[in-house]
C-alpha cells in the first residue's frame, strides 16, 4: 500500500482563540468537580488515570508513556480550594513542564524516580481524599458521570477526530486484497492512523471463517481470502473513537447481506431510542426487540451492544438491568453483530438528532428509516 503521509484536514483555530477556548472549557470542568469534592466531603481529589486527565485538561495532558496503561507517569491532586498540582518523578518533569502543563497552571511537584509520592500527596491533600485509582487511605472515586455531557469544544474535536478515523479506515479498506495477514492489516491501518497524530487502542482484524467464529478477532495467523475485517479504536486529544467495515472480494452470500440489513435495523433502533433520560436497560429492550424482529432473538447474548462513549472506548454498556441513564449531548457508538455482520460507528446524539461522525459515504450505505428519521449505516464493501 501507498506510504505517503495524508494530509490533515483539520481546521485549526488560532492560538489565542484555541487557547481562549480550552480555558472556557477547564473551567466548565472544574464547575462539576469541585461540587462533587464538596458533596462527597473530599478535600482534594487525586487524578491518575489518563481519561480523566484529559477530560480536565480539554485534551491537553498526555502522560502516557505505557500504551496500554490506565494510568500516567504523573498525577493531578486538586483540593476543594481550587489548588492543582501535578506529582511526578524528576525524570519526568521537564517534559511534562515544557510539553503538557503549559497555562493550565498546575504547580509541579517531583521526588526521586526511585522514591514514593505517597508522602507528598499526603501532606498536600488533607484528611480525606478521593483517588481515581486505588491509593492507601484513599476512597476509590469514578468520573465518568462527571464527563457528560459533551461540551461543543468536545464535540468539535470527537467530530474531526471522527472524520481523519473514518478517511484513515477507507484507505486501508479499498487497498486490501487477497493474501494480505491479519498482521499486516493492523500495520496499515495503524500507520494511517499514527500519521494523522491518531493512537490506535484496539485492533481486532479479522479474516474470513475468523470473522464468523468470533466477536474479538485480535490479528492472529489469518490470511484474506474473500473476506476481511477491520474493527478498531482509536484515540486522540483522551478522545475515542469506534468504527468497523467489511471487504468482501466476489458476491457475498445472500445471508450475510440480510444479515447486513438486519444489523443496520438494529443500530437504528438503539439509536432512535437514545433520548436523553433514558435508562440502559430500555436501550437493552430496544436491542433485543430488534434482535427478535431479525428472528435472532438470543443472538444479543453472544456480545456486548455498546453504549456511551468519550474519553474511554465505551463509558458504560448497555445491559438488561443497567440503571445509567443517557445525558445528551454525548458521544454513543453501538456495535451489534448478527452472524458474520456488524455496524459500528460512533455518533454525537443531541436533543434535535443523531450525527455520524465516523461516517464513510464512499462505501455502500444502509438507510433505515424510523418514524421519519433516516439512520444510515456501512454496508459491506464488494470488490
Amino acid at each position: 500500500m501507498s506510504q505517503s503521509v495524508p494530509q490533515s484536514t483539520s481546521v485549526l483555530a488560532s492560538a489565542p482563540d484555541a487557547a481562549q477556548s480550552r480555558e472556557g472549557e477547564i473551567s466548565i470542568k472544574f464547575e462539576r468537580l469541585l461540587p462533587f469534592l464538596e458533596e462527597r466531603g473530599f478535600s482534594a481529589v487525586l487524578l491518575s488515570r489518563n481519561e480523566n486527565q484529559a477530560w480536565i485538561t480539554a485534551g491537553q495532558f498526555e502522560a502516557r508513556v505505557a500504551l496500554g496503561s490506565e494510568s500516567a507517569v504523573a498525577s493531578f491532586l486538586i483540593t476543594k480550594g481550587g489548588r492543582k498540582y501535578c506529582i511526578t518523578s524528576e525524570n519526568e518533569a521537564p517534559r511534562l513542564t515544557h510539553e503538557e502543563l503549559a497555562g493550565l497552571g498546575y504547580e509541579l511537584v517531583t521526588y526521586p524516580w526511585w522514591g514514593s509520592p505517597a508522602g507528598i500527596i499526603g501532606e498536600l491533600a488533607g484528611d480525606r481524599l478521593g483517588a481515581d485509582t486505588p491509593q492507601p487511605g484513599a476512597e476509590l472515586i469514578n468520573l465518568t458521570g462527571l464527563r457528560a455531557p459533551l461540551l461543543e469544544t468536545e464535540i468539535a474535536r470527537f467530530r474531526q477526530l471522527g472524520v481523519e478515523t473514518a478517511e484513515a479506515t477507507v484507505a486501508v479498506l479499498e487497498d486490501l486484497e487477497p493474501g494480505v495477514t491479519e498482521h499486516e492489516m493492523a500495520a496499515q491501518i495503524s500507520f494511517e492512523l499514527l500519521v494523522r497524530g491518531i493512537t490506535p487502542t484496539v485492533l481486532l482484524m479479522g479474516a474470513d471463517e475468523r470473522i464468523y467464529n468470533y466477536k474479538h478477532a485480535v490479528p492472529r495467523s489469518g490470511v484474506l481470502e474473500r473476506y476481511g475485517m477491520l474493527n478498531l479504536c482509536a484515540r486522540r486529544s483522551g478522545l475515542v473513537i469506534s468504527i468497523t467495515r467489511f471487504v468482501h472480494f466476489g458476491e457475498p452470500p445472500a445471508e450475510l447481506l440480510r444479515n447486513f440489513e438486519h444489523v443496520a435495523k438494529i443500530n437504528a433502533a438503539l439509536l432512535h431510542a437514545t433520548k436523553d433520560g433514558a435508562t440502559s436497560s430500555a436501550l437493552y429492550a430496544a436491542a433485543a426487540e430488534a434482535f427478535a424482529a431479525a428472528g435472532a432473538p438470543d443472538d444479543i447474548r453472544l456480545h456486548h451492544q455498546g453504549g456511551p462513549c468519550g474519553y474511554g472506548e465505551r463509558d458504560w454498556i448497555i445491559t438488561p438491568e443497567g440503571a445509567q441513564r443517557v445525558t445528551l449531548p454525548q458521544a454513543y457508538a453501538y456495535n451489534p453483530s448478527l452472524r458474520g455482520a456488524k455496524v459500528e460507528d460512533t455518533a454525537i446524539v443531541t436533543p434535535s438528532g443523531v450525527e455520524v461522525i465516523t461516517a464513510t459515504p464512499t462505501l455502500p450505505v444502509i438507510e433505515t428509516v424510523l418514524d421519519g428519521v433516516v439512520y444510515p449505516a456501512s454496508n459491506v464493501l464488494v470488490k
